[in-house]
């Protein structure tokens, strides 16, 4: 008799990610067990990233692959220090090695959801090139990647928003989300055909939190208002949203050079040519090369850049994130860093 059908699913979806990095980082079966890559699951003891480990470590031990786990300690509950060794050894009774819990100082800048994600992906990044890890798994669902549409819909910041999580991303293409196809409920049906324990992490309910709130209420209010499938038709929006941004960025890149002028600046006139999605592409793209934060800059501060090329009244020159500044002079849209 084969494995519970949730099982099976986890499992087959982490099989495929080994097989990508195992063609990434080819290595001979017959190496020492030390040469082989190592694959690190990104674990916070819930049911999706407890499912992860456990199917790492079941499908790591059938192939040439090291399978280690990291938990992040954000500091941010009563008794959390204790939750993250109990994670741990949770993952190292699993059978994965090496195992660690990293504690973390979480910021207050972009709110205290962004503030934790960017304190532990600094963490994540930290523990890779710690250990050398050649990929770090993370759990999210189809559902996460639903609600990460709904999010970018709700901030208005264009269609790469709406294109969610990628599968592979980060330097190198660091992290992995084998998860992306499958739902919530059939992750934490495997954690309970495996008796694995899980930890429901409070945050996840409260509604203090702006995700916490889309999960309980809005997305169950638009099922009801539409209908069962919301979920699979946003995670399908996501994808070819993806698809349609990667199309604009490739045609951006090649187009930045032919917007430059002999001296190397960018000229107004030949900017004002390119479709406005492109066109908008290019400017945010030259903002960034000058020194403003990627995570800074919003369809606002790029609409008022664009107005410089297509709605030109003689307005002085505006302030972007990074101290970066940029004005129309002479026929060119010169940015630079003050």
């Amino acid at each position: 008799m084969g494995p519970h059908p949730a099982v099976a699913a986890i499992r087959l979806a982490v099989r495929r990610v080994l097989h990508d990095v195992l063609t990434e980082h080819p290595t001979d079966p017959a190496a020492p067990r030390d040469a082989h890559p190592l694959v690190l699951v990104a674990c916070s003891g819930g049911a999706d990233s407890m499912a992860l480990a456990s199917a790492l470590a079941f499908e790591a031990r059938k192939l040439p692959v090291r399978a280690g786990g990291i938990t992040v300690d954000h500091g941010l509950q009563d008794g959390s220090s204790g939750r993250a060794d109990e994670v741990a050894d949770r993952m190292a009774a699993l059978g994965l090695a090496p195992v660690e819990a990293v504690a973390v100082t979480v910021g207050r800048e972009g709110g205290p959801e962004a503030a934790a994600r960017d304190a532990r992906y600094a963490a994540l990044d930290a523990a890779a090139e710690r250990h050398g890890a050649a990929a770090i798994l993370l759990g999210h669902t189809r559902d996460d990647q639903a609600e990460t549409v709904l999010l970018g819909l709700a901030r208005g910041s264009g269609i790469r928003s709406l294109s969610g999580m990628a599968a592979v991303s980060g330097t190198q293409g660091r992290y992995r989300r084998p998860f992306l196809q499958l739902d919530r409920q059939t992750v934490r049906k495997a954690c309970i055909a495996q008796e694995l324990a899980v930890w429901d992490d409070p945050h996840n309910s409260d509604p203090a939190y702006t995700r916490s709130r889309l999960r309980h209420e809005g997305l169950p209010a638009l099922e009801k208002a539409l209908g069962k499938g919301v979920v699979e038709a946003l995670a399908r929006t996501a994808q070819l949203s993806r698809d349609d941004a990667d199309a604009l960025d490739t045609w951006a890149a090649d187009a930045e050079t032919a917007v430059r002028d002999e001296a190397g600046a960018l000229a107004c006139d030949k900017l004002h040519g390119l479709p406005p999605a492109v066109r908008r592409r290019v400017l945010r793209r030259a903002v960034i090369a000058e020194g403003a934060p990627a995570g800074s800059l919003f369809a606002r501060h790029i609409e008022e850049l664009d107005r410089l090329i297509t709605g030109w009244r003689g307005q002085g020159a505006i302030n972007l994130p990074g101290r970066v500044e940029a004005r129309r002079q002479g026929g060119r849209l010169v940015i630079r860093q003050g």
